[in-house]
């Protein structure tokens, strides 16, 4: 099915009628339609659909395992994405920042990185103005603040989320799952943040970034960026339904929930779900108090 019609506002923001409260700005719209063009090229092993038979071709290495990753399995497009994919595994990061000294895997990276340091920030929201130095952090900005559907939900505890990638990262949490490992020790960790960490504490591989004011310590800039804003007392993030002010963002997330109607914590037993995580906690308690022996054990 194509989506075959749109408004564009006076704020220049374009609204998809099939996925229903999502906005883009012209040039993002442009990549997001070609999301409804018609696929008629159809892959015979998982009946994945595209829209070009360059497409097709290009998707069939992940079954014919031509470039898989023999550290986790995973199955890459090309030659040049496994090699990328590799670096994840192996910490190789051939490209350096020459004011931080920051190292990145890939070129990109080390480019938008550079804008922090330049203060160039390109990339404007049209609904609240707010300017990015990399389109991606614009886009996940309009998806988490200027939009409220969560469609994407945890098998496992319920939980909603907005895209599918969160929902990817969060089931870590309930399987365990590892996929980044030391190249020195081949201890394994969720989140590369960990493995950043291990490298400089057990290590010595890499640069702390240290504050200049209270000393310290910090893996990622922009942790040190938004803990600067702390001494300072800047709170630049406004709720947009009060007038309180917050240091970060997420501050702000987690104080907007008393304002929405949005509850992303669904019990598992039942169903009904709660804007917060402790609350579905509570609920899950009492829930399962009351099942009795024959519910919790099967029926012969």
């Amino acid at each position: 099915m194509t989506c075959y019609s749109y408004v564009l506002l006076a704020l220049n923001v374009c609204l998809c009628f099939t996925h229903t409260g999502s906005c883009f700005d012209e040039e993002s719209w442009k990549v997001h339609r070609r999301r409804h063009s018609v696929k008629q090229y159809c892959c015979s092993q998982c009946c994945k659909s595209f829209s070009s038979q360059s497409g097709l071709c290009h998707h069939m290495n992940i079954h014919t395992s031509k470039f898989k990753c023999t550290e986790c399995g995973r199955c890459c497009q090309g030659s040049s994405a496994l090699a990328l994919h590799r670096r994840s595994h192996s910490g190789e990061k051939p490209f350096e920042c020459t004011v931080c000294s920051k190292r990145f895997s890939q070129s990109g990276h080390l480019v938008r990185h550079s804008r922090i340091h330049s203060g160039d920030k390109p990339y404007k929201c049209s609904l609240c103005n707010k300017s990015f130095s990399e389109s991606g952090s614009l886009q996940t900005h309009k998806r988490h603040v200027h939009s409220n559907r969560r469609p994407y939900q945890c098998p496992f505890c319920g939980k909603m989320f907005k895209t599918n990638i969160d929902v990817k990262r969060h089931v870590r949490i309930h399987t365990d799952t590892k996929p980044y490992s030391c190249r020195h020790c081949s201890v394994r960790f969720m989140w590369y943040n960990q493995l950043k960490r291990h490298l400089l504490e057990s290590h010595n591989e890499g640069t702390w970034l240290v504050c200049n004011i209270c000393q310290k310590k910090f893996v990622r800039s922009c942790n040190l960026q938004k803990h600067f804003l702390r001494h300072k007392n800047v709170k630049p993030y406004v709720c947009s339904e009060c007038p309180k002010h917050f240091a970060t963002a997420y501050e702000m997330k987690r104080h907007q929930v008393v304002h929405s109607d949005v509850k992303s914590f669904g019990c598992i037993l039942c169903d009904k779900s709660f804007k917060r995580k402790h609350s579905v906690v509570q609920h899950f308690n009492r829930c399962a108090s009351k099942l009795s022996v024959s519910d919790m054990l099967p029926i012969c």
